[in-house]
Protein backbone atom coordinates (compact mmCIF):
# COMPACT_ATOMS: atom_id res chain seq x y z
CA UNK A 1 0.00 0.00 0.00
CA UNK A 2 1.20 3.43 -0.88
CA UNK A 3 1.68 5.71 1.74
CA UNK A 4 -1.22 8.32 0.56
CA UNK A 5 -3.29 5.35 0.17
CA UNK A 6 -2.59 4.97 4.08
CA UNK A 7 -2.69 8.35 4.93
CA UNK A 8 -6.43 8.53 3.73
CA UNK A 9 -7.43 5.89 5.71
CA UNK A 10 -5.68 7.33 8.90
CA UNK A 11 -8.65 9.06 11.18
CA UNK A 12 -8.96 9.78 14.78
CA UNK A 13 -12.14 9.37 16.79
CA UNK A 14 -12.00 11.82 20.07
CA UNK A 15 -12.94 9.18 23.13
CA UNK A 16 -13.04 12.40 25.88
CA UNK A 17 -13.04 16.28 26.13
CA UNK A 18 -9.88 15.70 28.03
CA UNK A 19 -7.69 13.04 26.09
CA UNK A 20 -7.78 10.29 24.25
CA UNK A 21 -8.43 9.31 20.63
CA UNK A 22 -9.09 6.00 18.48
CA UNK A 23 -6.63 5.93 15.51
CA UNK A 24 -8.03 3.85 12.71
CA UNK A 25 -5.81 2.40 9.83
CA UNK A 26 -2.19 1.65 11.63
CA UNK A 27 -0.66 -1.45 11.32
CA UNK A 28 1.61 -1.63 13.77
CA UNK A 29 3.55 -4.40 11.63
CA UNK A 30 3.60 -2.61 8.81
CA UNK A 31 3.70 1.19 9.10
CA UNK A 32 5.02 4.28 7.04
CA UNK A 33 6.99 6.69 7.52
CA UNK A 34 4.22 8.94 6.81
CA UNK A 35 1.98 6.99 8.95
CA UNK A 36 3.93 6.73 11.98
CA UNK A 37 4.35 10.87 11.82
CA UNK A 38 0.79 11.18 12.10
CA UNK A 39 0.69 8.81 14.54
CA UNK A 40 3.16 11.12 16.75
CA UNK A 41 1.01 14.57 15.84
CA UNK A 42 -1.98 12.61 17.27
CA UNK A 43 -0.41 11.59 20.33
CA UNK A 44 1.21 15.04 21.38
CA UNK A 45 -2.84 16.59 20.44
CA UNK A 46 -4.42 13.52 22.25
CA UNK A 47 -1.80 12.51 24.77
CA UNK A 48 -3.52 8.77 24.24
CA UNK A 49 -4.00 6.72 21.60
CA UNK A 50 -6.15 3.78 20.66
CA UNK A 51 -4.90 0.92 18.68
CA UNK A 52 -7.24 -1.26 17.88
CA UNK A 53 -6.64 -5.16 16.22
CA UNK A 54 -3.06 -5.01 16.33
CA UNK A 55 -2.00 -8.40 15.44
CA UNK A 56 1.26 -8.21 17.47
CA UNK A 57 3.81 -10.44 18.63
CA UNK A 58 6.24 -9.19 21.24
CA UNK A 59 8.96 -8.90 18.78
CA UNK A 60 6.80 -6.70 16.39
CA UNK A 61 5.59 -4.95 19.48
CA UNK A 62 9.36 -3.93 20.57
CA UNK A 63 10.30 -3.13 16.86
CA UNK A 64 6.98 -0.64 16.50
CA UNK A 65 8.26 0.91 19.60
CA UNK A 66 12.12 1.40 18.87
CA UNK A 67 10.63 3.42 15.53
CA UNK A 68 9.08 5.58 18.14
CA UNK A 69 12.51 5.84 20.93
CA UNK A 70 15.06 3.07 22.27
CA UNK A 71 12.85 1.03 24.52
CA UNK A 72 13.48 0.41 28.60
CA UNK A 73 14.66 -2.04 29.99
CA UNK A 74 13.22 -2.97 33.17
CA UNK A 75 15.23 -3.06 36.49
CA UNK A 76 13.24 -5.95 37.93
CA UNK A 77 13.72 -9.87 36.94
CA UNK A 78 10.46 -11.16 38.50
CA UNK A 79 8.53 -8.45 36.02
CA UNK A 80 10.48 -8.81 32.97
CA UNK A 81 9.36 -11.13 30.03
CA UNK A 82 12.29 -14.11 30.16
CA UNK A 83 12.13 -14.26 26.31
CA UNK A 84 11.90 -10.38 25.08
CA UNK A 85 13.79 -8.71 27.36
CA UNK A 86 11.92 -5.49 26.50
CA UNK A 87 8.48 -6.66 27.74
CA UNK A 88 6.83 -5.56 30.87
CA UNK A 89 4.60 -8.07 31.90
CA UNK A 90 2.08 -6.39 33.39
CA UNK A 91 -0.27 -9.92 34.18
CA UNK A 92 -0.79 -12.31 37.03
CA UNK A 93 0.14 -14.93 34.74
CA UNK A 94 3.43 -16.05 34.69
CA UNK A 95 6.02 -16.39 32.01
CA UNK A 96 4.67 -20.22 31.93
CA UNK A 97 1.16 -19.32 31.61
CA UNK A 98 -0.08 -20.00 34.96
CA UNK A 99 -2.31 -18.04 36.74
CA UNK A 100 -0.76 -16.74 40.56
CA UNK A 101 -2.58 -16.71 43.16
CA UNK A 102 -3.65 -12.81 44.60
CA UNK A 103 -1.17 -13.36 47.40
CA UNK A 104 2.03 -14.02 45.30
CA UNK A 105 4.39 -11.18 45.26
CA UNK A 106 4.72 -10.53 42.03
CA UNK A 107 0.58 -10.93 41.89
CA UNK A 108 0.49 -7.88 44.21
CA UNK A 109 3.18 -5.89 42.90
CA UNK A 110 1.49 -5.96 39.26
CA UNK A 111 -1.64 -4.83 41.43
CA UNK A 112 -0.27 -2.01 42.76
CA UNK A 113 -1.14 -0.49 39.68
CA UNK A 114 -4.12 0.61 40.83
CA UNK A 115 -2.79 3.83 42.76
CA UNK A 116 -2.01 6.65 40.24
CA UNK A 117 1.08 7.06 38.34
CA UNK A 118 3.33 7.67 36.33
CA UNK A 119 5.90 5.14 34.73
CA UNK A 120 9.46 5.24 35.84
CA UNK A 121 8.86 8.53 37.45
CA UNK A 122 11.77 7.22 40.18
CA UNK A 123 14.44 7.23 37.07
CA UNK A 124 16.55 10.81 36.92
CA UNK A 125 15.47 10.48 33.20
CA UNK A 126 11.91 9.11 33.39
CA UNK A 127 10.45 7.79 30.28
CA UNK A 128 9.01 9.25 27.83
CA UNK A 129 5.99 7.24 26.58
CA UNK A 130 4.46 3.32 27.19
CA UNK A 131 2.39 1.35 24.49
CA UNK A 132 0.69 -1.52 26.09
CA UNK A 133 -0.94 -4.79 24.22
CA UNK A 134 -3.96 -6.00 25.65
CA UNK A 135 -3.32 -10.08 25.31
CA UNK A 136 -5.72 -11.28 27.49
CA UNK A 137 -8.14 -8.59 28.78
CA UNK A 138 -10.53 -8.92 31.75
CA UNK A 139 -14.56 -8.33 31.90
CA UNK A 140 -14.78 -8.22 35.62
CA UNK A 141 -13.08 -4.67 35.59
CA UNK A 142 -9.49 -3.53 34.51
CA UNK A 143 -10.29 -0.97 32.93
CA UNK A 144 -6.84 1.23 32.60
CA UNK A 145 -7.97 5.54 33.32
CA UNK A 146 -5.75 8.50 32.34
CA UNK A 147 -5.76 12.10 33.17
CA UNK A 148 -4.60 14.82 31.25
CA UNK A 149 -2.07 16.73 33.79
CA UNK A 150 -2.14 19.67 31.44
CA UNK A 151 -5.80 20.73 32.03
CA UNK A 152 -5.08 19.90 36.16
CA UNK A 153 -2.23 22.08 36.21
CA UNK A 154 -4.48 24.60 34.85
CA UNK A 155 -7.44 24.05 36.52
CA UNK A 156 -5.56 23.82 39.76
CA UNK A 157 -6.76 26.33 42.74
CA UNK A 158 -4.22 29.25 43.29
CA UNK A 159 -3.74 27.78 46.74
CA UNK A 160 -2.40 24.50 45.30
CA UNK A 161 -0.76 26.13 42.54
CA UNK A 162 1.22 28.15 45.16
CA UNK A 163 2.00 25.00 47.40
CA UNK A 164 3.71 23.56 44.02
CA UNK A 165 5.38 26.12 42.09
CA UNK A 166 9.57 25.66 42.83
CA UNK A 167 9.10 22.24 44.48
CA UNK A 168 10.02 19.11 44.15
CA UNK A 169 8.62 15.55 45.11
CA UNK A 170 10.58 12.42 46.02
CA UNK A 171 10.00 9.67 43.32
CA UNK A 172 11.25 6.51 45.29
CA UNK A 173 10.51 2.81 43.83
CA UNK A 174 11.19 1.51 47.53
CA UNK A 175 7.86 2.98 48.54
CA UNK A 176 6.04 -0.07 46.78
CA UNK A 177 7.15 -1.91 49.65
CA UNK A 178 5.32 0.34 52.23
CA UNK A 179 2.31 -0.68 50.38
CA UNK A 180 2.17 -4.13 50.19
CA UNK A 181 4.31 -7.42 51.02
CA UNK A 182 6.57 -7.67 48.04
CA UNK A 183 9.48 -9.82 46.94
CA UNK A 184 13.24 -8.20 48.31
CA UNK A 185 14.96 -6.23 45.69
CA UNK A 186 18.51 -7.62 45.12
CA UNK A 187 21.11 -5.65 45.82
CA UNK A 188 22.08 -4.86 41.94
CA UNK A 189 18.14 -4.10 41.33
CA UNK A 190 18.18 -1.88 44.07
CA UNK A 191 21.49 0.68 42.71
CA UNK A 192 19.69 0.98 39.61
CA UNK A 193 17.03 2.98 41.45
CA UNK A 194 18.15 5.34 44.19
CA UNK A 195 15.65 7.43 44.92
CA UNK A 196 15.13 11.15 42.71
CA UNK A 197 13.78 14.21 42.87
CA UNK A 198 11.57 16.09 40.08
CA UNK A 199 10.26 19.16 39.97
CA UNK A 200 6.41 18.99 40.81
CA UNK A 201 5.64 21.57 37.49
CA UNK A 202 7.33 20.49 34.74
CA UNK A 203 7.25 21.53 30.90
CA UNK A 204 6.65 19.22 27.79
CA UNK A 205 9.75 19.54 25.73
CA UNK A 206 7.74 19.24 22.57
CA UNK A 207 4.39 20.77 23.07
CA UNK A 208 6.12 23.72 25.41
CA UNK A 209 2.98 22.97 27.73
CA UNK A 210 2.83 22.89 31.62
CA UNK A 211 1.47 20.26 33.83
CA UNK A 212 1.74 18.65 37.09
CA UNK A 213 4.06 15.97 37.62
CA UNK A 214 3.53 13.92 40.26
CA UNK A 215 3.51 9.77 40.70
CA UNK A 216 1.34 9.00 43.98
CA UNK A 217 2.33 5.08 44.13
CA UNK A 218 6.51 6.12 44.25
CA UNK A 219 5.66 9.85 45.83
CA UNK A 220 7.04 9.54 49.56
CA UNK A 221 7.98 13.04 50.10
CA UNK A 222 7.82 16.74 49.13
CA UNK A 223 10.38 19.40 49.55
CA UNK A 224 10.54 21.96 52.40
CA UNK A 225 7.71 19.61 54.03
CA UNK A 226 7.40 17.49 57.05
CA UNK A 227 5.82 13.36 56.09
CA UNK A 228 2.44 14.65 57.03
CA UNK A 229 2.00 17.90 55.54
CA UNK A 230 3.41 16.89 51.97
CA UNK A 231 1.14 13.25 52.06
CA UNK A 232 -2.09 15.74 52.71
CA UNK A 233 -0.44 18.00 49.89
CA UNK A 234 0.40 14.64 47.65
CA UNK A 235 -3.50 13.47 48.44
CA UNK A 236 -5.11 16.52 48.03
CA UNK A 237 -3.41 16.93 44.26
CA UNK A 238 -4.43 13.09 43.44
CA UNK A 239 -7.64 13.42 44.14
CA UNK A 240 -7.90 16.82 42.24
CA UNK A 241 -6.27 15.28 39.11
CA UNK A 242 -8.63 11.95 39.29
CA UNK A 243 -11.76 14.11 38.51
CA UNK A 244 -13.69 12.70 35.99
CA UNK A 245 -13.62 15.67 33.79
CA UNK A 246 -10.06 15.15 33.60
CA UNK A 247 -10.05 10.99 33.13
CA UNK A 248 -10.22 9.16 30.18
CA UNK A 249 -11.19 5.32 30.88
CA UNK A 250 -10.19 2.74 28.59
CA UNK A 251 -12.66 -0.87 28.46
CA UNK A 252 -9.90 -3.06 26.38
CA UNK A 253 -11.01 -5.31 23.74
CA UNK A 254 -8.37 -7.86 22.67
CA UNK A 255 -5.30 -6.20 20.89
CA UNK A 256 -6.18 -3.29 21.75
CA UNK A 257 -2.68 -1.03 21.57
CA UNK A 258 -2.66 1.78 24.33
CA UNK A 259 -0.25 4.35 23.75
CA UNK A 260 -0.10 6.67 26.17
CA UNK A 261 2.63 9.93 27.32
CA UNK A 262 4.18 9.70 30.31
CA UNK A 263 5.32 13.22 30.41
CA UNK A 264 2.10 14.44 30.46
CA UNK A 265 -0.99 11.77 31.96
CA UNK A 266 -1.02 9.75 34.73
CA UNK A 267 -2.85 6.29 34.68
CA UNK A 268 -4.35 3.86 37.24
CA UNK A 269 -6.01 0.09 36.73
CA UNK A 270 -9.30 -0.36 38.17
CA UNK A 271 -9.73 -3.13 40.33
CA UNK A 272 -10.97 -6.64 38.65
CA UNK A 273 -11.63 -10.35 40.18
CA UNK A 274 -8.12 -11.96 40.81
CA UNK A 275 -9.05 -14.86 39.38
CA UNK A 276 -9.35 -13.69 36.05
CA UNK A 277 -6.42 -14.17 33.41
CA UNK A 278 -5.29 -10.60 32.70
CA UNK A 279 -1.83 -10.34 30.24
CA UNK A 280 -0.93 -7.31 29.13
CA UNK A 281 2.31 -6.77 27.92
CA UNK A 282 4.06 -3.01 27.92
CA UNK A 283 7.09 -1.62 25.66
CA UNK A 284 8.59 1.96 27.87
CA UNK A 285 10.29 4.51 25.41
CA UNK A 286 13.20 5.85 26.95
CA UNK A 287 13.39 9.41 27.89
CA UNK A 288 16.35 11.55 26.45
CA UNK A 289 16.36 14.25 29.34
CA UNK A 290 15.96 14.98 32.97
CA UNK A 291 12.03 16.60 33.68
CA UNK A 292 12.48 20.08 32.34
CA UNK A 293 10.95 22.31 35.98
CA UNK A 294 8.56 24.71 35.16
Amino acid sequence: MSATAQRSRLSAETLHPALGARVQGVDMRDCTEDTLRQVHDLWMEHLVLVLPNQHVTDEQHVAFTRRLGEPEIFHQEIIKSRRVREIFRVSNVDDDGVLMPPDHPVARQVALAQFWHTDSSYLAVPCMGALLHGIEVSRSGGETQFTNMYLVYEQLPERLRRHIEGRKARHNFGNLHSLAKLREMSEEEKAKVPAVWQPMVRVHPVTRRKSLYISPVYNDAAEGMDQASAKALLDELTAFASQPRFVYSHRWETDDVVMWDNRCTMHAVTPFDPRERRVMHRTTIMGAEPPIAG
